[in-house]
C-alpha cells in the first residue's frame, strides 16, 4: 500500500476519531514538498563555465531525486564578506505536488531514510509550529538514484514537508500515523 492509500484509508478515520473532525475534508492533509539545495559557496571563487557545471551537477542529481526539473535561484544581492556578486546562480530547488509528492514521500520514509549511516529517527523539534516537517541531508548520496561512482560533488539539501494543520501537534500525529519514523 503507497503512503496515499495509507492516507485516505487509515489516516483520516483515524485523525477524524482523536481530534474530532467532523468532516473528512477538515482532516490536515500534506499539501506539498519543496526540495532546496544551495550550492553558492561552492561556486563563488570559481569562473562562468566552472559555475555552470557545478549548478549542472547538483540539477541533475535533484532531477533524479525528485522526478522534476529544478528551478534555479540567482542571488538577489551582493555580499562582499561571502564574496557574493547579484545575478549568480546560488542554489535549486523543485516544488513536489500530487502524485509526484506521494511517490517521493514514500521513497523518502521506505528507502532513504533507513540507509542513513547512525540515523536514529527524526527529531520531533523538525516540526515548526505551523506543522511543516524540515529534514536537512548533508550528503544527497543516500538517495537511491544517485550512483556514487560517477559523483564528484556531494552536496547537502533540505527537504519541507508543508501541511495545512493548525498545531505541531497534530503534525507530529500526521506524519507518525503515515508512518514516518521519530525519536522516541
Amino acid at each position: 500500500m503507497n503512503l496515499k492509500d495509507k492516507y485516505q484509508k487509515e489516516v483520516v478515520p483515524m485523525m477524524m476519531e482523536k481530534f474530532g473532525y467532523k468532516n473528512a475534508m477538515a482532516v490536515p492533509r500534506i499539501k506539498k514538498v519543496v526540495l532546496n539545495s544551495c550550492f553558492g559557496k561552492d561556486v563563488v571563487n570559481k569562473t562562468g563555465q566552472e559555475r555552470e557545471k557545478t549548478a549542472k551537477n547538483v540539477i541533475q542529481d535533484l532531477m533524479a531525486i525528485s522526478g522534476q526539473k529544478p528551478k534555479l535561484v540567482k542571488s538577489k544581492k551582493s555580499v562582499a564578506g561571502f564574496k557574493l556578486r547579484s545575478g549568480i546562480e546560488i542554489a535549486s530547488m523543485v516544488t513536489l505536488r500530487k502524485d509526484k509528492m506521494y511517490d517521493f514521500l514514500d521513497k523518502l520514509v521506505s528507502l532513504t531514510l533507513p540507509r542513513l549511516r547512525d540515523f536514529k529517527g527524526i527529531d520531533s523539534k523538525s516540526i515548526d509550529k505551523a506543522g511543516n516537517l524540515n529534514i536537512g541531508f548533508k550528503e544527497h548520496i543516500a538517495f537511491p538514484e544517485v550512483i556514487t561512482e560517477k559523483e564528484r560533488t556531494i552536496f547537502g539539501f533540505e527537504v519541507t514537508i508543508v501541511t495545512n494543520v493548525k498545531t505541531a501537534e497534530e503534525g507530529l500525529n500526521l506524519f507518525k500515523a503515515l508512518g514516518f519514523p521519530f525519536k522516541k
